[in-house]
């Protein structure tokens, strides 16, 4: 089901709608990587194209992030970073 959310970046608030899935995973990855989930955000915020919506670009960095190797997972820009 979708759910809209709310997140404050760089003190403004800003809604987006994701599926229950993808809010639990990306928590998730928040807390793999001890960040809080607003950062996260932000960061996958900051870095998507201008073109693009901020729920599509929080799905793409939880598929990306799922079916990196172990070993890496995908930065904001969609580059591999240390999990550890």
């Amino acid at each position: 089901m979708l759910k809209k959310h709310s997140a404050t970046l760089h003190g403004h608030r800003t809604s987006f709608s994701l599926e229950d899935p993808f809010w639990q995973e990306l928590k998730a990855i928040a807390g793999a990587r001890a960040i809080p989930l607003a950062r996260l955000i932000a960061e996958i915020d900051d870095a998507r194209p201008a073109d693009s919506n901020l729920s599509s670009a929080l799905r793409v960095y939880v598929l990306a992030w799922v079916k990196a190797p172990d070993a890496a997972s995908p930065t904001p820009q969609g580059e591999t970073a240390d999990r550890t």
